[in-house]
């Protein structure tokens, strides 16, 4: 499969809406699943950018990169674990790791967690989602790989909206197309 090929549908296949007060018009990423035969192809092209890595755990934050990281994991022949954002408390005595996130798009700091047991040393972990633009969801992902003594391969995803070179490398940020070719 040519990632050139997937990026060119996603461009054809996106759709601007210009009803959003704090945004203005911004591209929106369910137009991408409406398309089945773009749909079975986000996954293994998210994978391509980093099958020479050989994740084995793919990382998905609510609730796109939970659609997204699932697809790329069976890509990759590696796990998936869910991102879980603001988790409220439930009836399980699982442990869980914690970490908030820097300002997001919204400007919202969120809680991210996940299960302690479902990452450890060892894994070799890849960040999957829809878009990026602050890093700030994707830095406490990282955060909380470290403290579980897993190794951080970087961030996949479908749009790069960053506007700085800094989080790019440091997240390990590569992606499909770059929100200035939408």
């Amino acid at each position: 499969m040519r990632t050139s090929t997937v990026a060119d549908r996603i461009r054809e296949a996106t759709v601007v809406l210009g009803d959003r007060m704090d945004h203005g018009r911004y591209p929106d990423p369910a137009s991408w699943w409406r398309v089945p035969g773009l749909l079975a192809d986000l996954g293994p092209a998210l994978a391509e950018l980093f099958a020479d890595e050989r994740p084995d755990v793919v990382l998905g934050p609510e609730s796109r990169g939970c659609l997204l990281g699932p697809l790329v994991a069976v890509a990759l022949g590696a796990g998936f674990v869910e991102l879980r954002k603001n988790r409220r408390p439930v009836s399980d005595s699982d442990p869980w790791r914690h970490r908030t996130s820097a300002p997001d798009y919204r400007d919202r700091h969120l809680t991210l967690g996940f299960r302690r047991r479902l990452v450890s040393g060892g894994n070799r972990v890849l960040l999957v989602d829809d878009w990026i633009e602050t890093g700030g969801q994707a830095s406490a992902a990282r955060s909380l790989v470290a403290e579980a003594g897993a190794t951080w391969l970087g961030t996949a995803v479908i749009v790069d909206g960053l506007r700085s070179n800094e989080p790019r490398r440091r997240l390990g940020v590569r992606s499909l197309v770059h929100v200035r070719d939408l």
